[in-house]
């Protein structure tokens, strides 16, 4: 009697920069360039085995990521050094792999990550150099105003109406930890961080924190939004060419 023994599999996590703006998104769509299919084939050719990678998140079209993380699993032992000199000369330019590292067999790029930080970028004046990474607005706005509003995020852990209409999720509750706004020479930087993030949510945020700005809203009617639970009654969307995933936080001592 033949006994047939399961390969052992080895993981690796990935950590990851990309300019979203000629990609579907993250997540793998049919008759579309994705960043996960884009990587998933580059890894395929360079180590000669089909691979699928398991994201940390999925970005929407058109965002961008200073820092993402996914994992895949091989049989083959990988050298850090030699793979990424070989995968970064075969993806396209506006994808890099950082760095990778083994993992525990049962680490999962997704759920083992603690909280997420996204940054979104507004530009005072117009500039063409930045026009593919920031949200130019026309608008004189109290950043005094938006700092309040954002900060008041953090009373609230049900989120629906910053969430994209016709979702499949299960829950609107996030954790919040921090909201807030820095200034930099005519940039202003939004910079969030949460357990998780609705589809869509961080530039709801945006869109209905310049309508703050704008004093179009209260800081009284922004908590009321909230409140409603009501993609309807929240502000216009920001371009997602001003959002970037900017870190994934997990327990590395339980990951690796």
């Amino acid at each position: 009697m033949c006994i047939l023994q399961k390969k052992l599999l080895l993981r690796y996590f990935i950590r990851i920069s990309f300019l979203g703006k000629k990609y579907c998104g993250w997540q793998i769509q049919p008759g579309q360039i994705s960043v996960q299919e884009t990587i998933e084939k580059c890894i395929g050719n360079i180590i000669k085995e089909k691979i699928n990678i398991v994201g940390a998140g999925r970005t929407d079209s058109g965002v961008h990521a200073t820092s993402m993380y996914a994992h895949f699993d091989t049989e083959k032992t990988i050298q850090n050094k030699d793979f990424l000199r070989k995968i970064n000369l075969y993806l396209p330019i506006d994808i890099s792999i950082l760095d990778l590292f083994r993992v525990k067999e049962k680490s999962h790029a997704r759920f083992d990550a603690t909280s997420r930080t996204y940054k979104y970028f507004i530009t005072k004046h117009k500039d063409p150099f930045k026009i593919d990474q920031s949200f130019f607005c026309k608008y004189e706005l109290d950043l005094k105003l938006m700092k309040k509003a954002a900060k008041a995020l953090l009373k609230f852990d049900d989120f629906e109406s910053f969430s994209k209409s016709k979702t499949d999720v299960k829950t609107f509750i996030c954790k919040v930890n921090y909201a807030q706004f820095v200034e930099e020479k005519e940039t202003i930087i939004f910079e969030i961080n949460a357990n998780r993030f609705l589809r869509n949510m961080v530039r709801a945020i945006v869109g209905t924190l310049i309508e703050v700005g704008r004093k179009k809203i209260s800081l009284k009617e922004f908590e009321e939004i909230i409140l409603k639970k009501n993609r309807s009654s929240a502000g216009f969307s920001a371009p997602a060419k001003g959002l970037f995933l900017s870190d994934i936080i997990y327990d590395w001592d339980k990951i690796k």
